[in-house]
């Protein structure tokens, strides 16, 4: 379960929005997926005679086909009612105008039709995906075309809304290529990569100061970046001072992948230093809430541990509330000196070539699949875990709800579901995956979870949400956390978490969590990443919202 708790005032503050999400360059998704149902084989008429028009349709289909047919044209002049003003009328006055707020729920409520009329198209066209016979295939063949028209109108609609971007893209999806949750597909050939060639003698040192693990972990995945961009070494954070990344990293598969030591933990660099760690120059990358976004507690608990700074400087006017887009020339130029140890302070925030460092693999040149992945031990673990309950096609749900609902009311639209919303998008996916179980990574209370558990159903029966289970001797799936005494490390159980749900068959995410990002940046490097993958009720609202305080 997800072990990364924090009050209401931190996940205001250190959750992602989900219109700043990165956007992966395989990033679009379709909205749509198209299963192999054993259990919704169409029987065959024995004495069918094959016909060759889509108009000769049997009699056990007709009804649904038409049924379909007259919904799809229903919720078109739906559609284009909301809009009939706008196109073809010139209002006298603005009373005359619908309000945008009016347009936008009349837009979602449009969309939300489509995802009901969409799953009822996919249910018809199982029925008839494993036949043979020729006007099944004929009906087949209209549904395909009727669910890839569904398809493209739920984009049209998404792309006014920034909560409805989608987690992978590729190019046009061709819908008769796909009758399962495929990964997506990787061109890793056209990666854009730098090479990290740190000068021996020059340092950059690492702090990160925002927000929970997964903040951090993203801080450190971009001072990486900004190491190889300047020709530094990276120095990772004291765990005096920070997490202790060497319980759920291996910083020696860092080095191995570059082929060179670009990174060194603080007690080594400590120790080449004689103990004595002095930070030649202080170029802040944020300069507001406050320099370097470091408080003076942090700079206390770095003089507490032998490192001494110099005089803090900014080089430009940057707010974490509203970082600009810079790129590596404006890096170059600003962050280059000749100083033996440079720090730039937390960029967390920091907003520099998007597309190319959130890329799969990552921005820096490399022989393996991610720089920045759990450790080994972690790795093997989840992969017992997952032999002992799960097996290899499972969902994985990060369902975040401690602090979330002040969070996400806080955004425009909300992001936070209640229950019985929920498990109906999660059944959906469900249901179009044909995968039977979940494993739930929460921070949700036992009453949260017991009602999502009763309301998940596929094919009339109650779907599993496993979750890791109290340590039990007779268990020996998580026998090397022990024996490695990290066993009740909740970092370790947090990153174990990540690591299972990023080996998962589909991937169901929070949206504006960091901790899900994570997921997503894992599924995108070790090609596990699914085109059913998504945010919970992605593209839809709360049918309820709480009024503010």
């Amino acid at each position: 379960m997800d072990r990364e708790s924090s009050d209401d005032e931190e996940d205001t503050r250190h959750l992602i929005h989900q219109n700043d999400t990165p956007k992966s360059p395989h990033n679009h998704r379709s909205s749509f997926q198209i299963d192999n149902d054993d259990n919704h084989k169409s029987p065959r008429h024995p004495s069918s005679t094959p016909r060759t028009s889509i108009f000769n349709i049997n009699k056990r289909y007709k009804n649904y086909y038409l049924l379909a047919l007259i919904s799809f044209l229903i919720i078109i002049i739906f559609i284009f009612l909301i809009n009939h003003n706008s196109v073809f009328t010139t209002p006298l006055n603005a009373a005359d105008v619908a309000s945008p707020d009016l347009m936008r729920e009349s837009e979602l409520r449009a969309l939300y039709l489509l995802k009901q009329q969409q799953s009822r198209l996919i249910h018809l066209y199982n029925q008839t995906n494993n036949s043979n016979n020729n006007n099944d295939h004929a009906i087949k063949s209209v549904l395909l075309d009727q669910i890839s028209l569904n398809n493209k109108i739920q984009q049209a609609l998404l792309s006014s809304h920034q909560f409805g971007k989608t987690l992978y893209s590729d190019n046009e999806y061709n819908v008769t290529d796909v009758t399962a949750c495929r990964k997506v597909e990787l061109n890793l050939s056209n990666r854009r990569t730098i090479e990290w060639k740190p000068n021996k003698d020059r340092y950059l040192f690492a702090i990160c100061t925002s927000g929970q693990m997964s903040n951090h972990l993203i801080c450190l995945e971009k001072h990486m970046f900004f190491a190889a961009v300047l020709n530094r070494v990276l120095v990772i954070p004291s765990s005096k001072v920070d997490y202790e990344f060497s319980r759920v990293l291996d910083i020696d598969h860092i080095n191995k992948c570059v082929g060179r030591e670009v990174v060194v933990t603080f007690e080594e660099f400590f120790e080449r230093k004689k103990n004595r760690v002095h930070v030649d120059k202080v170029l802040c990358y944020f300069s507001l809430p406050q320099a370097c976004y470091v408080d003076e507690e942090h700079v206390k608990k770095l003089k507490g541990i032998g490192v001494s700074m110099s005089e803090i400087k900014t080089v430009w006017d940057e707010d974490v509330k509203k970082p600009s887009y810079r790129t590596m020339k404006e890096v170059v130029d600003k962050f280059t000196c000749d100083d033996e140890v440079l720090a730039i302070g937390d960029v967390f925030f920091a907003d520099v070539e998007k597309q190319w460092v959130m890329q799969p693999g990552g921005p820096i040149a490399h022989t393996c699949q991610t720089l920045i992945e759990p450790s080994r031990v972690i790795l093997l673990t989840a992969q017992r875990f997952i032999q002992t309950f799960l097996g290899k096609d499972f969902v994985a749900l990060h369902f975040r709800r401690h602090g979330f609902l002040k969070f996400c009311n806080a955004k425009n639209p909300s992001c936070f579901f209640p229950i019985p919303q929920a498990a109906e998008c999660i059944s959906r996916l469900v249901e179009r995956a044909n995968i039977p179980v979940i494993y739930l990574s929460t921070d949700a209370a036992e009453s949260e979870t017991g009602l999502l558990q009763s309301l998940i159903t596929l094919n009339g029966r109650t779907v599993p949400l496993i979750t890791r289970p109290a340590r039990n001797s007779a268990e020996k799936w998580d026998a090397l956390l022990y024996r490695k005494k990290l066993d009740g490390d909740t970092q370790v159980e947090a990153m174990l978490d990540k690591t299972i749900s990023a080996l998962s068959g589909v991937f169901i995410g929070a949206p504006g969590s960091t901790f899900t990002e994570d997921i997503l940046r894992l599924r995108r490097g070790w090609g596990t990443a699914s085109v059913c993958d998504e945010y919970l009720c992605q593209g839809e609202v709360p049918n309820f919202i709480a009024g503010d305080e």
